[in-house]
């Protein structure tokens, strides 16, 4: 094996790591935002969302996803991670199954460690839309519906040599085919589950149920970013010294522009800058830049980024006001975005900047026909998963159920779901002890 082989695995496996560690930074950001009373709840299905990520993604997503087939799913090497793809890290001349992403260099297993991280980002970002609500079963049965069928089918579209990928349309690290699939998903859940209790009053009232720990929460917006550079850099899946370290600025100036413009429009709004709006404001930033950030420029990163504040500010209010509950902002963070991301491909792409790839887009001389693959690819994944999703969290709630009673809601899923709290501590207890004065 060649000293590139080596490297380019040891980056592709390092990113992966680094990808890996954003399940950290969802479980903070997640739990930050919600309420005291959830906390343990929170914290669990962001902990086991991972497990059943890896085992449904082995069994059967990694092959509906890579494997050879028609241009709507993968048909070979289905179950349990079985054939092998003919990259010339294997050292030999077979035929694989997984030939769609034979492009990439590094071992089999590393391609694999590497899409599987992807798949469990999609799944988390659920979690946090549905917080609060939502049984604890319920959540996991349908991570592994998600995860094993629903994101493997739309990824083989674009990642896996389907057709949108035939077609034209391009989504670098995942604005589509990880955020707004994971948006998607979470807006029927949402929907089939209404509103926490007591968030929307008469006469269109919006009665603000705040997070309990915003210093959590903005740990884990940091170690989200942090994470980004492992998602965005990490998903050329080999270490070329420019490409990665032109997608390590774009996908970082797309962020701060990101913080500015949602600090500023929620301070202009709100009449206070909003930290939870900064905060989602940086992942809005993020996600908006993840399909474009290897073939735009810093300059026009920077744009999408002050675009995308903007967008997160407008629809986290926009929500509340249509009565959709989101209690940590990730439909508007990775929903909206998502989608916005993936049209700044046909809107801002310059194909001098990765030569024979996307062309130019719009903005660019390139008219509208990459503009107008992207639009395709943001309407059929769309359409898809939301429907599927729809059915499959139907399926659920008229089976083993979907939302705890509302007993369960007011004390707290914490104590109904896992029988124990995050802060034992501020438990009201009677003392154990009799306080007697000392007189003076």
């Amino acid at each position: 094996m060649d000293t590139k082989v080596v490297l380019d695995t040891i980056w592709v496996l390092v990113t992966a790591m680094l990808v890996f560690f954003m399940n950290l930074g969802f479980a903070m950001v997640e739990s930050g935002f919600a309420r005291v009373k959830n906390c343990v709840n929170i914290l669990s299905k962001n902990f086991i969302v991972f497990a059943i990520s890896s085992i449904a993604f082995w069994v059967i997503g990694w092959g509906f996803m890579f494997g050879d087939g028609n241009p709507f799913i993968g048909i070979k090497g289905l179950f349990f991670l079985s054939g092998q793809d003919n990259s010339p890290a294997t050292g030999e001349a077979y035929q694989g199954v997984y030939n769609s992403i034979s492009w990439a260099t590094v071992p089999f297993l590393a391609k694999f460690f590497f899409q599987l991280v992807f798949a469990g980002t999609a799944a988390t970002i659920v979690s946090g839309a549905v917080a609060e609500r939502i049984k604890y079963i319920s959540f996991i049965v349908f991570s592994f519906i998600m995860v094993g069928i629903m994101y493997p089918i739309t990824g083989h579209w674009i990642w896996g040599g389907g057709w949108l990928q035939k077609l034209g349309m391009f989504d670098f690290a995942g604005s589509s085919v990880v955020h707004s699939v994971g948006g998607w998903a979470a807006l029927a859940g949402v929907l089939l589950l209404g509103p926490r209790f007591g968030k929307y009053g008469d006469n269109g009232k919006i009665n603000p149920i705040p997070g309990h720990n915003l210093a959590i929460a903005t740990i884990g917006t940091f170690v989200l970013w942090l994470g980004w550079f492992g998602f965005n850099p990490g998903s050329t899946m080999a270490a070329v010294p420019n490409d990665i370290a032109r997608i390590a600025i774009t996908t970082n100036s797309a962020a701060a522009a990101a913080v500015l413009s949602a600090t500023l429009l929620s301070w202009l709004m709100l009449g206070k800058p909003d930290l939870g709006m900064t905060l989602n404001g940086c992942l809005a930033g993020l996600v908006a830049v993840t399909a474009s950030c290897a073939y735009v420029s810093v300059g026009s990163s920077v744009i999408i980024g002050l675009i995308a504040g903007i967008l997160v500010v407008l629809s986290v209010i926009g929500f509340d006001k249509l009565k959709i509950d989101d209690p940590v902002g990730a439909l508007s963070v990775h929903l909206v975005n998502g989608v916005f991301g993936t049209i700044a491909v046909g809107l801002f792409a310059q194909d001098s900047i990765m030569p024979n790839t996307t062309g130019n887009g719009l903005f660019f001389g390139g008219g509208v026909k990459l503009l107008g693959a992207q639009l395709t690819g943001v309407l059929a994944v769309g359409i898809f998963t939301f429907v599927v999703a729809l059915i499959a969290w139907s399926i659920i709630k008229s089976t083993i159920g979907l939302r705890v009673s509302l007993q369960e809601e007011m004390i707290g899923l914490d104590i109904s779901e896992h029988g124990n709290t995050a802060y034992p501590e501020f438990l009201t207890r009677k003392p154990t002890y009799t306080y007697i004065g000392s007189g003076g």
